[in-house]
Order: structure tokens, then C-alpha cells, then sequence
């Protein structure tokens, strides 16, 4: 069970025939979910200590009788808070309430397990100080919505609290009925056979990768409405069928799924340049393509995704506010590259 005031977990075991003789920490940690390791059952003991029956035992090496009941309280771990890094930032715009940033790909949005450090929360810190401390949450202070470590583009991060309110709730209506606006670009293998189109297929977790997405039936249970608008805005050389071999698309998000667009094109047939998650299986197309072409192409590892537009209204001014920004020197020599 746990206490909804202090975060903390109680766990009740009983020790059985073939426990009985072992170790406490060894016996506790073996009945800990993954992320609680024996390391933490022992400091847990030493510290705070365990309850045998009506005891209070503070010995790890504490030997098991049959029968015994132990309680064991595990306190929920406490985030740690992001440290400043001086970071440069492209800022498109900066008030004090919010700033727009262009960011690059490759760069983290906020800190998670593996990305301690050199994240873009990591940089926001530095620039705005302490005034960011607490906006959102200790570990995405300020941050509104986020775009994956290997897209680039147009992010919005609120300085208090009524912005950061502000912006979510533009954010959670996708631009439905209020003035939220984001579109992104993407390069996609093949040819279109409708110059414009909408994707509306549920997502969720992906059966053979769980840390990926897929199309679901509307009945799974982990099933979320995702809602894709696409328009194509220019095609690409042919291949031997006369047909295009890339397309350059504009994509418009009706809801705010992981991963949404690069799974819906792949779902629907043409996965974006570079995406190794969801690409993989058009990797060997790249082989078909004549050199410098099929250079460029394979030196491009990272999705072919930039966040060009993102328009919405000022939560404290009312003003409405609206970014472009061109792709990245890597993203514009791809598409050059599928120009010549």
C-alpha cells in the first residue's frame, strides 16, 4: 500500500520453508519491483530498519525464521533537480513570461535516464536562472510539449506558472477549436498518390518493442486517437517506374502522440529519410539510388523531421504569436541533395 502524503510504499512478506535460513536484504530485495535494488533493500535496513512482527530489526544479515512477517517501507526516490549548463540557445523570441527556441537535433528536451546532462532544460537553467526553478515540475521546469532528441525545431517554454497553465491548455486542444499551430516537415520515401491527405489511426505501444510505437486496433485498451494532416509540397526525382523517389511533405498534428508522424508515415507507406526505428525496412532502397545521391542519403542518420512552424496565443498578453524556421544545414543539404 502506499501513503498519499509522503510518496512512501509498504511491502508485507511472509517468509516460507524454503526462504527460511537466508538473508534479510537478500530475502526483501528479491520481492522488490526492478527499480528497487538489494544495495537499496540494505540502506533501507540500516537506516530506517524493517519490522519483524513487532520488532524493529536494523541487521541486513539478519537470518529468517519461518513464518515470520516482515514489513519493509520503501520511500519513493527524490527527483534531482537539473543542473545549469551554459548551453548556447537559438532564442526566436524571449519575454518575461516566455521564450521560443529553435533547437537542434541531437539534443535532448529534458533530463531522463541516460541524459543527465547537456539537455535543454539543462540550458534553460542557465539562461533564465532561477526564475524557471519549479515551473512544470523539478525535472522539465518550464517545458510545455517536446519534440524527440533527433527532431529539430520550434519549442515554447513558459517563465511562470499562469503562461505555463496557459500553454497547456493550448497545447492539450491541439489547435482544435482554439489558435495552437504546429506543422512540421518531413522527407518521406515515395510518391503520394493524393497531393494531400489525413492519417487517423490510433497509436500505442508497439507488441515487439515497447519502448516504440505502432498502430493499434481502436479496442486496445493502450489505444490513443492520433490524427495526422499532410500536404505534399514537392517530389523528388524518379525512380524506374517514372515515380517519385522522395517527397517533401507539411505535416499538421490534430493530437500530440509519441512519435505521430513518423509512425503514421510508415503505417501508411512512406517512412521518413533516416529514421532508424521506423524506417529500417526501407533502408535497402537507399542502394538503389545513384552516387552522390545514395552518399548523401546514407550519411543522414537521424529522422528527416524539423518543427518549421508552431503559432499560438500569448497566455498573459493575448497576443497571437507566430514562428517559422527553415530546416538545419543537415536537413537543407538532403533535400539538395535530392534537387541536382
Amino acid at each position: 500500500m502506499t501513503d498519499s502524503e509522503t510518496g512512501t510504499k509498504e511491502k508485507v512478506l511472509i517468509v516460507d520453508e524454503a526462504s527460511a535460513g537466508g538473508r534479510l536484504d537478500a530475502f526483501l530485495a528479491a520481492g522488490m519491483p526492478p527499480h528497487v535494488s538489494r544495495s537499496r533493500v540494505k540502506e533501507i535496513i540500516k537506516q530506517t530498519g524493517v519490522k519483524i512482527g513487532d520488532g524493529v530489526c536494523r541487521e541486513p544479515n539478519y537470518r529468517l525464521k519461518e513464518g515470520e512477517c516482515i514489513t519493509i517501507v520503501i520511500p519513493e526516490p527524490e527527483e534531482a533537480a537539473p543542473v545549469a549548463q551554459n548551453i548556447p540557445l537559438e532564442i526566436c523570441h524571449e519575454d518575461e513570461h516566455l521564450l521560443v527556441v529553435n533547437k537542434p537535433a541531437g539534443m535532448v528536451v529534458h533530463p531522463a535516464a541516460g541524459h543527465g546532462e547537456g539537455t535543454l532544460v539543462n540550458a534553460l537553467l542557465y539562461h533564465c536562472g532561477d526564475t524557471l526553478a519549479g515551473i512544470g515540475g523539478v525535472k522539465r521546469p518550464g517545458i510545455v510539449h517536446r519534440l524527440d532528441k533527433d527532431t529539430s525545431g520550434l519549442l515554447v517554454v513558459a517563465k511562470d506558472d499562469k503562461t505555463h497553465s496557459g500553454l497547456q491548455a493550448q497545447f492539450a486542444d491541439h489547435g482544435r477549436t482554439g489558435p495552437l499551430e504546429r506543422q512540421y516537415m518531413a522527407m518521406v520515401w515515395g510518391r503520394f498518390d493524393r497531393i494531400s491527405g489525413t492519417i487517423n489511426a490510433h497509436l500505442g505501444r508497439s507488441n515487439s518493442n515497447r519502448k516504440k510505437r505502432a498502430v493499434v486496433n481502436p479496442d486496445n485498451r493502450e489505444a490513443k486517437e492520433a490524427i495526422t494532416h499532410y500536404e505534399v509540397l514537392k517530389e523528388f526525382g524518379t525512380d524506374a517506374n517514372g515515380e517519385a523517389i522522395a517527397c517533401l511533405v507539411a505535416c499538421s498534428l490534430e493530437t500530440g502522440r509519441t512519435h505521430q508522424i513518423r509512425v503514421h508515415m510508415s503505417h501508411i507507406g512512406h517512412p521518413l529519410l533516416g529514421d532508424q526505428e521506423y524506417g529500417k525496412h526501407f533502408q535497402t532502397k537507399e542502394n538503389t539510388l545513384a552516387s552522390p545521391l545514395r552518399e548523401s542519403v546514407q550519411a543522414f542518420r537521424r529522422q528527416a523531421l524539423h518543427a518549421s512552424v508552431l503559432g499560438f496565443e500569448h497566455p498573459v498578453t493575448g497576443e497571437h504569436m507566430r514562428f517559422e524556421t527553415p530546416p538545419p544545414a543537415d536537413f537543407q543539404a538532403l533535400i539538395d541533395a535530392f534537387s541536382i
